[in-house]
């Protein structure tokens, strides 16, 4: 048993049965679709998620009840762990961390929050970071240091087909949406740091892929000329098989030679982005 437990959400991806090889806990994330709870990776599946998402069923996401997290602590720190590192998804797409900073406060320092600004395969980079340093010797407080101080070092890129989701969520305007898809605009996102900005708003989804290429290729060089030991890596929200291989194989093309993981968007971020969306990430290694 690990003397420091890592601890995460489901927005890093982590399933059931990597949680298990992992030897981390994974706190699922509350999905409301027509005012019914669900929980990812518990009782909504991609299958199930997808076919609400197209039958236009009003879905939202919430944060982890308070009850829910610290009654997990409670029992990681039973178990006989003597301290807690817990990973959220970035503060700056959520109040989910900023909660959680809150209720670890009344841990005396055995319960360490890292924000370090991360969600989806950067996120789940995080967590492994997190165990081997863990497995290393590391304390609680030095990980957290370590996480926090690498978590500037991360980029990602994403695009998605329809603007739809992101004038439900508040994101964009429903004029803005509305213009968007008469004239077939497609934005580029980027998420640093705190923040999730546009990049780049581009007419068809092929033309956004396109620049998201080439956008990863000169970040991914910018970072190596800084020294920088990075992971490269994929992402999507597709419910059609076909249109995820393409996606995979457009990454892996862009970067021949690379490792690329690929995993899915979490359904809680694909509630934003709604289905077809596309995504590359690049982390920076810290273990």
């Amino acid at each position: 048993m690990r003397k420091t437990a890592i601890i995460t959400d489901s927005n890093s991806g982590i399933t059931r049965e990597e949680a298990q090889r992992m030897d981390v806990q994974v706190v699922p994330m509350p999905i409301i679709i027509d005012n019914q709870i669900y929980y990812e990776g518990v009782d909504l599946f991609p299958e199930q998620f997808y076919g609400y998402l197209r039958e236009g069923r009003s879905v939202s996401t919430s944060q982890p009840a308070p009850d829910d997290l610290t009654s997990l602590w409670d029992s990681v720190l039973a178990e006989g762990h003597e301290e807690i590192v817990y990973i959220p998804m970035s503060s700056g797409l959520s109040s989910s961390c900023q909660t959680a900073l809150i209720l670890a406060a009344d841990y005396g320092g055995r319960v360490q929050v890292a924000d370090n600004h991360q969600i989806s395969v950067p996120q789940k980079n995080a967590v492994r970071d997190a165990c081997a340093l863990a497995d290393a010797g590391a304390g609680a407080a030095e990980i957290k240091a370590r996480l926090e101080e690498a978590g500037g070092d991360s980029l990602i890129y994403i695009g998605v087909d329809t603007l739809e989701y992101l004038r439900k969520g508040g994101r964009i305007t429903p004029a803005v949406a509305a213009m968007g898809s008469v004239l077939g605009i497609k934005p580029l996102l980027t998420i640093q740091g705190e923040k999730l900005d546009t990049f780049a708003k581009v007419r068809g989804t092929k033309r956004c892929k396109a620049l998201l290429l080439e956008s990863m290729q000169m970040s991914v060089a910018e970072y190596r000329q800084r020294g920088l030991d990075i992971r490269v890596d994929a992402s999507g929200s597709f419910d059609d098989k076909d249109d995820e291989l393409e996606w995979r194989a457009m990454a892996a093309d862009a970067f021949p030679g690379e490792p690329i993981q690929y995993d899915p968007l979490t359904l809680s971020i694909s509630s934003h982005t709604g289905p077809g969306a596309f995504a590359m990430g690049i982390s920076r290694k810290i273990a």
